[in-house]
C-alpha cells in the first residue's frame, strides 16, 4: 500500500486585529475626531461665567482689542482651553498605553499611582523648598511617577504568575492611600500654600496662565510622538511574545519606551494642573468597545477624544456652579466612578 505524506501545513500566520463596523475608515475617523475637538476648543473659550459671542471669542483670539472679553478670552479661556487640549491628550494616551503594556482593562495613571506619586513629589517639592517653577514640579513629577509606576508594578507582581489586573489595581488603591496621606501631611506642614496645594491636588485647569501650557509643551509632544510610533510594536506583542518577536517586535524594548512615554506625559499633565482621575481609564475603554484593539486605532483616536471629554468637564463644572465653578478634577471623578463600577460588575476586567 503506497504511503501518502502528511499534508504540509504553513506556520499560521497573525491576523489583523479586527476592525469594529461602528466607526468608519482611520482618516474620516480622525477628521470627525478632529472636528469635534475643534468645536469644543470654541464652545470651551464661548462658555463660561460670562458668554461671549463665537464671532467675538474669534476675534479675541485672533485680533485682541484690550476690550473686556478680549481680556477673559486671552487671559482666562485660552490658557486654560489650551492645556485642556494638552493635557488630556496626554492622560487618554497615558492610559492606553498602560492598558496595552500591561494588558488590564483596568490600568490608568490614577489608579494604578502614578498620578498620586507624581502628586506627592510635586507636594514635596513645594512644601519643603518652597519652590515655584513650573519646570522644577515636572522634573519631580518625573521622578515620583516613575517611582510610583515601579512600586505599583514590584508590589503587583507575585511569582511566576505575573502581574494580574486585580494584583495591579488594588496595589496601585494601596499606594495612592498612602501618597494620599502624605500630601496631606506635608500640606499641613505649610499653612500659608494649603488653599494652593488643595486646588493643585483636586485637579483644575483654572489660574494657569499660558506659561504653564509652553513649559510643559515640549514634554507633551515628545511623549505623544513617542508613544504613537510604539502602535505596530504593541499590536505584534499583543498577540504573544514569542509571536511578536517573529514578527520583529522587540518586548523589553517596546516596553521600556512605552513606560518612559508614560512617565512623561502624566509627569507633565499632573505637573501642570495636579491629579485627574478617570479620564485615562474611560477613554481608552470607549475607543477600544467601538474601533476594536488594534493600537493604530486606539492611541490617535483616544490622543483626539480624551481632551474633548476633558474640556467639556470644565465646561461643565464652570456652568453647574456658576458664578463659581466646581474643580475639574472632581467633575472627571463623578464622570468615571459609574463607569469603573460598571466594568467590574459586568466583569470587563480581563486581561487584553
Amino acid at each position: 500500500m503506497k504511503r501518502v505524506p502528511p499534508p504540509v501545513v504553513s506556520s499560521p500566520v497573525a491576523p489583523p486585529p479586527a476592525r469594529s463596523a461602528y466607526l468608519p475608515g482611520r482618516f474620516t475617523a480622525l477628521c470627525l475626531l478632529g472636528a469635534m475637538l475643534l468645536l469644543t476648543v470654541l464652545a470651551s473659550i464661548v462658555i463660561g461665567a460670562k458668554h461671549i459671542p463665537p464671532g467675538q471669542a474669534l476675534a479675541a483670539v485672533l485680533a485682541p482689542d484690550g476690550s473686556e472679553n478680549a481680556l477673559i478670552v486671552q487671559q482666562l479661556r485660552l490658557p486654560r482651553t489650551l492645556l485642556g487640549v494638552g493635557v488630556g491628550a496626554a492622560l487618554g494616551l497615558a492610559g492606553a498605553l498602560m492598558q496595552a503594556l500591561t494588558r488590564n482593562p483596568l490600568a490608568e495613571p490614577g489608579l494604578l499611582g502614578v498620578n498620586g506619586g507624581a502628586a506627592v513629589a510635586v507636594v514635596t517639592v513645594i512644601a519643603l523648598f518652597r519652590v515655584d517653577d513650573v519646570l522644577v514640579y515636572v522634573w519631580a513629577a518625573f521622578l515620583g511617577a516613575a517611582g510610583a509606576a515601579a512600586l505599583v508594578y514590584a508590589v503587583g507582581t507575585r511569582g511566576r504568575s505575573g502581574a494580574t489586573p486585580a494584583r495591579l489595581v488594588l496595589a496601585g488603591a494601596g499606594i495612592n492611600a498612602v501618597f494620599s496621606s502624605l500630601t496631606a501631611g506635608l500640606m499641613l506642614l505649610s499653612p500659608r500654600s494649603f488653599g494652593g496645594f488643595r486646588f493643585w491636588q483636586v485637579g483644575s485647569l483654572s489660574g494657569r496662565d499660558l506659561e504653564v501650557f509652553l513649559r510643559i509643551g515640549p514634554f507633551l509632544l515628545a511623549g505623544t510622538v513617542l508613544a504613537l510610533l510604539l502602535a505596530r510594536p504593541l499590536n505584534a506583542l499583543a498577540l504573544g511574545e514569542d509571536t511578536g518577536r517573529a514578527l520583529g517586535a522587540r518586548p523589553g524594548r517596546t516596553r521600556a519606551l512605552g513606560a518612559l512615554a508614560v512617565v512623561v506625559l502624566c509627569g507633565a499633565a499632573t505637573a501642570a494642573v495636579g491629579p485627574i482621575m478617570f479620564l485615562g481609564l474611560a477613554v481608552p475603554f470607549t475607543v477600544r468597545a467601538l474601533a476594536g484593539p488594534d493600537q493604530r486605532r486606539v492611541l490617535p483616536y483616544s490622543l483626539l477624544l480624551a481632551p474633548v471629554l476633558l474640556l467639556w468637564a470644565d465646561i461643565l463644572g464652570r456652568v453647574v456652579a456658576a458664578p463659581g465653578e466646581l474643580e475639574t478634577g472632581l467633575v472627571t471623578a463623578f464622570l468615571g466612578a459609574p463607569l469603573l463600577a460598571l466594568m467590574v460588575r459586568r466583569g470587563r476586567v480581563p486581561q487584553l
